[in-house]
């Protein structure tokens, strides 16, 4: 039957059976986000060196080939690019068990599984990105990356967990492979979808780094975009530093111990939850610009809870748990609606260059505020470089506060706003 606005997305079949893909693909590659760092650590006994290089390796991806993904996810058909990178996922991921069942297992191999595991992944959520808006109709984008927003939020919540006893009981390696298996019943879900995707419209340019590009001129010529560019290339160069030195702060500084950190992390989790299952309802009630501003702002304050840590291992722990629930609710909702915005905006013929540039501004940048963490943690102290980071988060509110942003109503409406 057609779909129209005024059906519900749990009655919508094609995507729910994209949801129901990502929600068991998301959850397991939890398995292999913590079980290959624990196949290389226990069964290879890799140094912190080799830890670090297997890091970077997975995560270069993003830098070296973002925007060619999103010129090719502009190109081609978005769904056989999906069941492609979902197939490769797998027999990349099957190759770990297999090497270690014919005592084969070693680093060289996981560095590749990361590198290539890591290129699949970049061109697999550019497509699916850009793929949403031509499954569901615009009306329909926020409901629907509420719910992708949901599996998400289950996978961090019971993902470490199960990561854990899947591990124990099998070892990493054969824990590897139940994501290898996910990825294979999401590229069975993706191809049971039956609405027709056309053909992208082709468009001429002057050589592929100039059409590269166009996602990211795009990016900065449309007001409302510009800002939320804006906001990420400043938030997550200081989310970097925060990363670098938050476990280092929670442990060393704050002594709190791992089992008080995981529990606030996963806090965190719990909240992010909810944040997805009530995101429609804040902006319906505020706007989606003031819901922009007022959760930059949320996450900001939430972010000052860290450095003011302090006191007994309790009242530690409970700035921690506090920055964890504020960060990670305020967080969840400005993401939902900031890709919604943007699948809403963005012409489609140059959506995916578009969500590329985007992924590069976030992802691309957490690197270099990591080494800017370490950096500034020597002279100012790890409690110094907490607040540097807190106050930055703010700063990059002034993006979004000084923008048209701060009158949008819907995220309908916003493609007329630019």
């Amino acid at each position: 039957m057609p779909y129209t606005n005024n059906v519900s997305l749990w009655r919508h079949r094609d995507f729910m059976k994209l949801w129901t893909g990502q929600t068991v693909s998301e959850l397991c590659s939890r398995i292999t986000r913590d079980g290959l760092p624990l196949a290389a650590v226990i069964a290879l006994n890799a140094s912190a060196f080799e830890m670090g290089l297997l890091r970077a390796i997975g995560g270069a991806a993003v830098l070296l080939l973002g925007l060619y993904a999103g010129v090719w996810v502009d190109r081609l058909r978005r769904r056989p690019i999906m069941i492609l990178a979902d197939v490769g996922r797998a027999l990349l991921l099957a190759a770990i068990p297999a090497a270690a069942m014919l005592h084969r297992l070693n680093m060289p191999l996981l560095y590749v599984v990361a590198a290539l595991t890591g290129v699949l992944t970049v061109f697999f959520d550019v497509a699916y990105q850009t793929y949403l808006p031509s499954l569901i109709e615009r009306e329909n984008v926020l409901e629907g990356n509420s719910k992708l927003a949901t599996s998400f939020s289950i996978a961090e919540i019971g993902g470490p967990g199960l990561t854990g006893v899947l591990v124990q009981a099998f070892t990493a390696p054969i824990a590897i492979l139940i994501d290898a298996i996910s990825f294979l019943f999401s590229a069975v879900t993706i191809g049971l979808i039956r609405k027709h995707e056309p053909r992208p419209v082709r468009t001429k340019s002057d050589s592929p780094m100039h059409e590269a590009l166009a996602g990211m001129r795009f990016l900065w010529s449309h007001p409302i975009l510009r800002a939320l560019a804006g906001y990420a290339l400043t938030a997550y160069f200081f989310f970097g530093i925060f990363g670098a030195l938050y476990v280092v702060f929670a442990i060393e500084v704050l002594k709190i111990g791992a089992v008080r950190l995981e529990l606030a992390i996963s806090c965190g989790g719990v909240a992010a939850l909810v944040a997805s299952l009530i995101a429609r309802r804040v902006s319906a009630r505020f706007g989606v610009g003031p819901t922009f501003i007022a959760s930059s702002l949320v996450l900001a304050a939430g972010s000052a809870l860290v450095p003011l840590a302090g006191g007994s291992v309790l009242a530690a722990t409970m700035f921690m748990i506090g920055s964890q629930l504020t960060g990670d609710v305020s967080m969840a909702i400005y993401n939902i609606h900031e890709i919604s915005l943007r699948q809403t905006v963005a012409p489609p013929e140059v959506l995916g260059r578009v969500n590329a540039s985007m992924r590069l501004l976030t992802l691309g940048v957490l690197p270099i505020g990591s080494l800017a963490g370490g950096l500034i943690a020597e002279p100012f102290g790890i409690r110094g470089a907490m607040w540097i980071a807190a106050a930055g988060l703010l700063l990059a509110t002034g993006w979004l506060i000084w923008s048209p942003l701060h009158s949008l109503k819907r995220v309908e409406t916003a493609a007329s706003a630019g």
